[in-house]
């Protein structure tokens, strides 16, 4: 086969060393001294579509979604097969974060996959795939935290969790993440769902988090706001039982999504009896199974938060109060 004049043929020693040094810079985080390696790469071997893969994908991790959308399209023009290849889904990825939709309904039907409406990819942007839910981990490479959202398309998740303060991300954003799954979480009804990596934040929420004590005599009384915050289109979550402290290699394998109610203790879980977690439906002595002071985590716009907790009170001010409302992202 002979692409631009040349013989195609197995890339050159040169070819490979440099490549090589170059992802063990990527890996130490030297982009900057990775790219000049990955463009002598692909000076050296031009015809290589893994030249351009390489480098798109070197574009793709700085976030240089003009960069690696072209050297994406030199690529794919270059590729053997006709479907199914990664150099599209990285097409894709930067397409969608240039909100550009012609290209990525090309990339995503060029990978394989059905995308809804104009079949010449001349539409705005895809809706209505239908991927199911899936888990995001935010901020990957620092204080990671993992929280369920809805896939909107191969490269975005709408956040359906209320994730922490310190995940600096808010319930309802839309998140841009990497197509290959890092983990994976079972649900106790059987399916698994994979745990995509954050690249950056795609939409960002208008609606912010609070932070709220409850007194909570029974779960029922915790689900019932969690149920009203739900009605009126906003979220209230436990955050006393519903985060889980694992360590790097825990998060990134495939593990059990329960959120710890029950007599089971996760051997996973690296949090402390009386701190939010699993573990902090126990207290330190008696080993009891709830305690009524929850730390709750609201999506609430301000002038509806502390109503939306008022009338949770009044439907049962025997079991129920609340205090200490701070908003925290």
């Amino acid at each position: 086969m002979r692409i631009f004049g040349k013989v195609r043929h197995r890339p050159s020693a040169s070819w490979r060393q440099a490549t090589d040094r170059a992802f063990t810079l990527i890996g130490d985080g030297r982009y900057e001294d990775a790219g000049a390696l990955l463009t002598r790469a692909a000076d050296l071997e031009p015809w290589l579509s893994e030249s351009w893969f390489n480098l798109a994908l070197l574009h793709k991790f700085r976030h240089d979604w003009e960069q690696a959308r072209a050297a994406g399209l030199r690529a794919v023009a270059l590729l053997d097969r006709e479907t199914g290849a990664p150099d599209w889904w990285n097409v894709g990825i930067a397409a969608t974060a240039l909100q550009d939709w012609p290209l990525a309904r090309r990339a995503w039907q060029a990978y394989g996959l059905k995308v809804p409406g104009d079949p010449h990819g001349k539409g705005g942007e895809p809706v209505g795939m239908e991927l199911g839910s899936a888990a995001v981990r935010l901020s990957p490479e620092g204080e990671a935290e993992v929280v369920w959202g809805r896939r909107l398309d191969p490269a975005r998740i709408e956040v359906l969790s209320i994730p922490l303060p310190s995940s600096g991300r808010r319930w309802g954003e839309v998140v841009l993440h990497d197509g290959v799954p890092n983990g994976e979480r079972i649900t106790a009804a059987g399916p698994s769902y994979p745990v995509f990596d954050e690249i950056e934040l795609w939409a960002p929420s208008p609606v912010p988090t609070w932070v709220v004590l409850l007194e909570a005599a029974a779960e029922a009384d915790r689900d019932a706001l969690e149920q009203l915050a739900s009605d009126a289109g906003f979220a209230a979550e436990d955050w006393s039982s519903s985060v889980r402290l694992l360590c790097r290699t825990c998060s990134e394998s495939a593990m059990p999504s329960g959120e710890g109610d029950g007599e089971h203790l996760d051997p996973h879980d690296h949090s402390e009896p009386g701190h939010p977690g699993p573990l902090g439906h126990r207290t330190a002595g008696s080993g009891s199974l709830w305690v009524p002071e929850r730390e709750c985590g609201i999506a609430a716009p301000a002038g509806l938060v502390q109503g939306l907790l008022d009338g949770w009170v009044a439907d049962s001010p025997d079991t129920r109060a609340w205090r200490d409302l701070e908003e925290v992202c």
